[in-house]
Parts: C-alpha cells; structure tokens; sequence
C-alpha cells in the first residue's frame, strides 16, 4: 500500500512520520531543506510533560541528552518576589531512589526545554533509522493533485519526481507551500510581540529554576523579562520590546544583558559567555481549514501563536498526537467513516482558537491597556498568576486541550458516571498493570493506536497476578475488550481520582477520555468504542464529499485569530476535486513569497 507523504522535516513532520511508524505505516518526508539542523541554542522549545513523553516515545534520545527540566518557577514584580513553584520531576525518573510520576509530588509536572536544532537532530535520527520512514532532503514541492483513490505530489529538482501517496500532511512551517497550494486562507493578527533573546553561559542565583521578571527595577529594563535554564550552565533570556520599535542592535543587546545580570547579581554582572543571539517576532493566525480531502495540515502550517506563554511546537506536537492514530486507522481500514479524519480539524483547531481566543483577551491587560483593571489592587499579583499558568501550562492561557464536543464523542447512556477527568480531556497518568504482569504508567502505553480500556480494582498492585487476571469481573470485561471494533488493551489500576471500585474507562489512543461506565457494561463500552473510531461508514450521511467537517471552519477565527491580515491568494489557482473527480492544484512561480510571517522562535 502506498505511504503517506509528509510535506516538511521540522519537528512536528519528524514527530508525525515516527508517530505513523509505530503503528505500521510507513511515511515519505519530503524536506525542502539539506537534511541537517542548524545550531541555533538561542531557539529553544519549551513542551509540557505529556509531549515531552511522547517525543521519547518516539525514540528521541536527545530529550534526555540536550533537554532539561526546571525544578521550580519564580516570578517577581520589580524588586520583589511574587511566586516561588516548585516542579514535579517525577516524569519516569528517579527521586530518592524510587520511582516518581506526576501528582506524586505537591508541584505541576515540570515542562521540558531543550533547543529546537537539537529536538529536530533527535527527531531526525530516530526516523533514519526506521525502515518504514524515507527522508528525502532537497524536495521543494510545488504541485500537489488528489483523486479518490490518493495523492500526488511533484518535487522541483533538474529532472522532477511525482511521489504518490494515499494522504499527504503539510508540516511546512509559517510560509506553508501546501496551505498555499489549497488555497487556504491564514488570517490573524502581525507582530502581536517582539522579543530580544539571548543564549549564554553564566551563573544566575536561581539554578536550575526559570524566572518571570515583570517591570524590573533598572533603567531600560523594559516590561517584561523571561530567563530560563538549558543543559551545561547555558540560558535563555527574553526581553520583551515594543511591537512596533526601532530595530534591536548588537551594542544595545549587549547593554541589556549586562545590565540584566548586574539587576539579578547584586549590581554586579557576572562572567559570561555569550553564544547566540536574535530577535523574533510573535504572530498569531488560525488556517480556516485543516483538511481537504486526503489532504492536511499541521503545526506552523495551520497556526501560529507564542505570546504569553503559549508555544508552538508544543501545540504542533498535540496535532500530531490527535492526527497520528486517526491516519493510521484510515490507512489500516479504509473504509473508515470520514468522521475520524473530520475530527482532527474540529477537535484541534477548536482548542486552539481557545488558546489564541485567551491570549487576545490578556494582552491589553498584561501589557499595560487594560483600563481599570490594570490598576486595581492586586492586579499586577494576579497577572503574574496568569503569566506563570500560561508559561506552565495551566489556566485558560495554558490548559491542556480537552474535547468534549468532538464528533467521536460517545453518546450518554444510563451505564456513565463522571470522575475526576471531564470527558474529552487528558486522563491522569497513573500506575497500571498491564494482563502480562507488568506495572508501568499509562502513559506509557499510549501512540500505539488502540484503545486503552482501564479498570480500577483497589489492591490489584499488590496482588499476584495469577490472583487477579481470572478473579471476579476480569474474565468478562477481558471478553468484552476483544469484541470492540478497534484494537484495545485491558488494563488495571489500584485506583483512578474520582473513580469509585469496578469502574471502567475507556481511553482513546492518543490518552483523552471517551466515557467511564459504573462497572463492566460490554454493549454500552462497544457503543463508545465504535463512536471514537468515527461510527458505522455505512450509515455517514454521503452528501459531504469535499472532506469538510460539520463544524463551521470560521465559527473560531472570530473567537482566537483576531483582525483578519491576509496577503495570500495572489498568482495562485485552486481547484479542488468533489464528488470523485480529480481535483488539481498548481502554484504559479514566484520570484520572491511575499508573506509577512517569521517562524516563531520559541
């Protein structure tokens, strides 16, 4: 069968094609670049806990090699300290000598930070080494056709090549060639900050620990100061600038890092050396469609954000681990409803319109044009609240995604109770013992595309698994889980927060809840089951042929892609098939791609 071709070797194109490997389908990247990283330590990807797993999961050695976690957070407001968090190292590692999960310790999950080049190199390697992977460097890619039965795409090059495939993913970065050639529109807002970023080796008085330092007390400080370590002594710093200032030169970049220093070292500026610098740009926009037809988009080529905490390759790597199972069921079954596919597209982009949505609102308060509130009692302590959740991941600038208006949502049955985990959202990583005797995270066994069907069982972790594995209600729901339409596997737990004994949860392949049920209720688990993976084909209503999900496309541009700034269709043509035709896409050559876009840098 053919593969799939992915369009762009940056991070979420790397992640993508090793996500599909591991469940058997083989993938063509077609990278417009040389097939190498450029050093650049001062570009630097910061993912939470959940997707810094899933990029080690995927055989990404330098997560743990280049990549570091912070073991707390400080915020200070002028010259004093408002927040001190400590973080929760315990992602699989080991504390004290023992084993450690997340929850296990008082603090958030620790995020991840390691740079970009060295996330990519990671990615990279691991995928080298796959048979089911081809990297093919040097491919700019400039017509794409689609029929009924797959996907072309023509690569530039003295002789040119066709690569046909059954789907194609466009991971193509801010400046997306794929996007371009659907004829999908980016609007958004430009420039919503610019920030002056430095990497160096030094020592600062908070090792280990990353730093929110708002309206610092020194001249020339400016609004807003970010610091936060990498491996081998190095740092990041981020100064905030004016949106619209003068441009950043060296001697003046120079000048704020001394002077930083000297503020956080007692008026002293410690050795250092500096390793690289730049200045980037925040934009945010929101693509108006993710899927047409056999085609998608991912990452940078179907939205950008970064201000206030977001991050964007974090968010890239979420579309990733939504879209993966979802193309690998279509390629293993495809016959498979177009509802799956659909959902990627309602259930992503809704999730991240919410995150722009939340940072249009914040900015005008944050960044000092909030009016009244600005200025009331506390305020600057609750927007220091409000930053630190949205740099760790948490409140409405940093929540993880949850779905639970998805397409694949089950329907509610009287079998249904609630826990602690909203239906659609991430579920908790707990321990689980797996029928084979082995106790692992739940996490753990995720990216498999199957289906997790949980059971909380208090005392099964200290039981000897011959005692459990045929006692009580195991043999029946064991029976059970291999009826579901999709590959499952059982697993227990000693207990799940929320969930009374004898519960049941049933966990989609990329680690969201479906339903939890009030025991072992085999037609209503079959019912959710067979929601997740799309319903009954037969049974789809045949009218929407174009691939275009239910969902209005523009219902969020409104809610999170702010005032509309749009350049592109010029010299482009589209035509895209319906209805089993063939539909063709060509972009017209251009001397010079005029797009007001720069790659988020962080």
């Amino acid at each position: 069968m053919e593969p799939v071709i992915i369009v762009g070797a940056g991070p979420v194109g790397l992640a993508l094609c090793l996500a599909l490997a591991a469940q058997d389908v083989p993938s063509v990247v077609l990278d417009e670049g040389s097939g190498t990283e450029e050093p650049r330590p001062a570009r630097t990807v910061v993912l939470r806990a959940d997707m810094a797993a899933l990029v080690e999961r995927l055989g990404c050695a330098t997560v743990r090699d280049e990549g570091v976690r912070w073991i707390g957070w400080r915020a200070m407001r002028r010259g004093r300290q408002t927040r001190n968090v400590p973080l929760d190292l315990g992602l699989g590692g080991v504390i004290a000598g023992e084993e450690s999960l997340p929850g296990d310790a008082a603090g958030p999950a620790a995020p991840l930070h390691i740079p970009q080049h060295a996330l990519a190199r990671g990615l990279r390697d691991a995928a080298a080494r796959h048979d089911l992977v081809t990297l093919v460097p040097g491919s700019r890619v400039d017509i794409i056709e689609q029929d009924e039965h797959g996907v072309s795409a023509h690569t530039r090059g003295p002789d040119g090549t066709w690569w046909r495939g059954t789907h194609l993913v466009g991971c193509d970065g801010a400046r997306s060639i794929v996007r371009k050639l659907l004829g999908v529109r980016f609007p958004g807002r430009t420039a919503v900050e610019r920030h002056a970023v430095a990497a160096l080796r030094t020592e600062l008085p908070w090792a280990g620990e990353a730093l929110l330092h708002r309206r610092p007390p020194w001249r020339n400080a400016g609004e807003e100061i970010t610091a936060r370590p990498l491996p081998d002594g190095l740092w990041r710093i981020d100064w905030l600038l004016p949106s619209r200032g003068d441009l950043v030169t060296p001697d003046a970049l120079v000048g704020k890092i001394r002077d930083t220093l000297a503020g956080w070292c007692e008026g002293e500026t410690p050795p250092y050396e500096l390793i690289d610098t730049g200045v980037y740009t925040v934009h945010h926009r929101l693509a108006r469609r993710w899927r047409a037809d056999r085609i998608l988009l991912a990452g940078d080529a179907a939205h950008l954000l970064g201000a206030v905490g977001t991050q964007g390759v974090d968010e890239g790597m979420r579309d990733v681990d939504n879209l993966a199972w979802k193309l690998a069921h279509v390629w293993h079954h495809p016959d498979t409803s177009e509802t799956l596919l659909d959902s990627y597209q309602s259930e992503r982009r809704a999730a991240v319109a919410g995150l722009l949505r939340a940072a249009d609102q914040a900015l005008p308060v944050l960044r000092g044009g909030g009016g009244l509130r600005g200025h009331l009692p506390g305020g600057g302590h609750r927007h220091d609240v409000l930053l630190t959740d949205g740099h760790l991941g948490r409140g409405p600038l940093g929540a993880l995604p949850a779905y639970p208006h998805s397409p694949l949502a089950p329907e509610p049955s009287a079998g249904r109770i609630p826990v602690d985990t909203p239906d659609g959202a991430p579920v908790d990583d707990v321990r689980v013992s797996a029928p084979d005797g082995t106790t692992v995270r739940l996490r753990d066994r995720l990216g498999r595309g199957q289906l997790l069907v949980l059971l909380v069982a208090p005392g099964t972790g200290v039981w000897d698994r011959r005692h459990w594995v045929s006692a009580g209600v195991m043999p029946q729901l064991a029976k059970a889980v291999n009826a579901l339409p999709m590959p499952a596997e059982l697993l227990v737990t000693d207990g799940y927060p929320g969930a009374p004994a004898h519960a049941v949860l049933l966990v989609r392949p990329d680690g969201h809840l479906a339903a939890a049920f009030a025991g072992v209720l085999p037609e209503e688990l079959h019912a959710a089951a067979e929601a997740v993976r799309g319903g009954d084909p037969e049974a789809e209503n045949t009218e929407n042929t174009d691939g275009d999900s239910d969902t209005d496309p523009d219902a969020a541009d409104d809610a999170g892609a702010g005032d509309v700034v749009d350049g592109e269709g010029h010299g482009e043509e589209a035509e895209m098939g319906r209805g089993g035709r063939r539909g063709k896409i060509r972009r017209k050559d251009r001397a010079k791609d005029r797009e007001d876009v720069a790659a988020d840098a962080g």
